[in-house]
């Protein structure tokens, strides 16, 4: 069987870690591990998680790191990183399987976003189809890789922030990455908050600056 390990980086996430958690419980019935990854929070998300993950572990504030430390603990043959707010497929293990099968190392999903206004379905068809064009992904379609090819590029570049177009890029010396059409579902909770034209403008500007080597602690800054 192919073993997976779902890796969940948090930062108070309180209101959203029980409902994430939870509809993964079947995985680990299944024999598949759950592996919670804080930074720092200051709320009730450590205990909500504690009794719903194998593991649960504290760790320097930055997705990049608590993602190469909870892929440190993992022992799955495929590693998965899962945003606390975005929902797998329900047939993530049959998925997984067949691209372990086909000795493909890494991929994403196609992304759909929660929200219902019709600048989203743009958004998300656009962003599906960059990532085919590009073979770059993003942490809300959820990347997957070999845990095996993972340790062999040191994981994430633990940097501030574009950790998943810096993954993409090294991950791309090995293969193209399988672009799965199966849909993770993503909140939209970001977009919505700080509106979606101004919310889009400020990704294109963020990608523009680390596209040209802008330091990455400033545009964390930017972004939060």
């Amino acid at each position: 069987m192919c073993k997976l390990s779902i890796i969940v980086p948090v930062l108070n996430e309180q209101d959203t870690i029980k409902a994430c958690l939870s509809r993964l419980q079947y995985l680990r019935k299944a024999g598949h591990e759950i592996i919670v990854v804080d930074g720092g929070s200051q709320d009730n998300t450590l205990s909500i998680a504690s009794s719903l993950s194998d593991f649960l572990i504290k760790s320097k504030k930055s997705r990049s790191i608590q993602m190469n430390a909870g892929a440190n603990k993992a022992s799955g043959d495929f590693l998965i990183f899962l945003h606390v707010d975005t929902i797998l497929p329900a047939r993530i293990h049959d998925l997984i399987s067949q691209i372990y099968d086909r000795n493909i190392k890494w991929g994403r999903f196609d992304l759909t976003l929660s929200g219902q206004h019709f600048f989203f379905r743009v958004i998300e068809k656009c962003i599906n189809i960059r990532s085919r064009l590009t073979g770059i992904a993003t942490g809300d379609q959820v990347i997957f890789v070999e845990k095996e090819v993972f340790n062999e590029i040191n994981g994430f570049p633990e940097i501030a922030l574009m950790e998943d177009i810096a993954i993409s890029k090294s991950l791309l010396k090995y293969s193209k990455p399988a672009c799965l059409k199966e849909k993770v579902v993503s909140s939209s909770r970001r977009w919505e908050k700080n509106g979606i034209l101004k919310t889009i403008l400020k990704m294109w500007v963020l990608r523009l600056l680390y596209f040209f080597h802008y330091d990455t602690n400033r545009l964390e800054k930017i972004y939060s």
